[in-house]
C-alpha cells in the first residue's frame, strides 16, 4: 500500500534544503518519494493521505542508550518510589537513577525489561527512531527491538543523555537518524513547530507523530 505524508514543512535531512508543502511517498516500509505534495498526489492519486501540521523530518537518534535504559528505572505509576530521587512527574518521580537508589529497588530483569518498554513508549512520543548505546540486560534489548527502535553503535556525547535528542543542540539536524530519500527505510517524525529553529526551541515532546518502517507507531491524542 502506498501513503502519502504531507507536512506544512518537510526538512529531509542535513545538506539537502527544506521544502514547504513537501510530503514523503511510503511503500511497504520504505520511501519511495520525496517531493512537493501537489506533485507527489497528483502522480499517486491511489496512495492514502495522512496530513500532518508541522514540520516533518528524519526521526531522531538518542545517543548514551545504556545510562537511560540500564542505569535508569522507570516505574509505573502504581508503583510507590518513596526515598527516591527522580526527575519530573506530578506526585512522584517518572525516573530514578543513581546507585544507591538503584540498589533500594532489589530490581530483577523482568522489571528493568518491563522499565525499558515504558522508556521505548517515552521515546517513540518524542519522535525517535534509533538508540546508540550498549546494551547488556537482555530483557532491555528485548524491550528495544520489539519497540521498533534502531539500535546501533556507541556514539560518543557530552551532555548527560536525555530522552529528549534535541536538548542542549545548537542544530535540529545533530539529532536526525539518516536523511529521507527515495529507497531509505521509512523512518521520520513530524513535529508541531514552524521550522527547524522552532523546533528547537519546543523540543522533542512536540511530536505529532512517529514512522518506523512505515508503520504509524506514535500519534498524539
Amino acid at each position: 500500500m502506498l501513503t502519502l505524508h504531507a507536512a506544512e514543512l518537510l526538512v529531509p535531512g542535513p545538506g539537502r534544503a527544506a521544502l514547504p508543502g513537501g510530503a514523503v511517498l511510503v511503500e511497504g516500509d520504505r520511501i519511495a518519494r520525496v517531493g512537493p505534495y501537489e506533485e507527489l498526489g497528483a502522480a499517486f492519486a491511489q496512495a492514502r493521505v495522512r496530513r500532518w501540521p508541522g514540520v516533518l523530518t528524519p526521526g531522531l537518534l538518542v545517543r548514551g542508550a545504556d545510562e537511560l535504559l540500564e542505569r535508569t528505572y522507570y516505574p509505573e505509576d502504581t508503583e510507590g518510589t518513596e526515598g527516591t530521587e527522580g526527575t519530573e512527574g506530578a506526585g512522584g518521580p517518572d525516573r530514578i537513577s543513581g546507585a544507591d537508589a538503584l540498589a533500594c529497588l532489589e530490581l530483577t530483569e523482568s522489571r528493568w525489561g518491563n522499565s525499558a518498554r515504558r522508556a521505548t513508549q517515552k521515546l517513540l512520543a518524542r519522535g525517535v527512531v534509533a538508540v546508540a548505546g550498549r546494551l547488556t540486560v537482555p530483557a532491555v534489548r528485548t524491550a528495544v527491538v520489539r519497540s521498533g527502535l534502531t539500535l546501533i553503535a556507541p556514539l560518543p556525547y557530552g551532555a548527560p543523555p536525555s530522552l529528549d535528542p534535541l536538548a542542549g543542540l545548537t542544530a535540529a539536524e545533530e539529532a536526525f537518524h539518516r536523511v529521507l530519500e527515495a529507497g531509505a527505510p521509512a523512518r521520520f517524525a513530524v513535529f508541531a513547530a514552524a521550522d527547524e529553529r522552532d523546533l528547537l526551541e519546543q523540543g522533542a515532546t512536540s511530536c505529532v507523530a512517529t514512522v518506523i518502517g512505515g508503520r504509524l507507531l506514535h500519534r498524539r491524542r
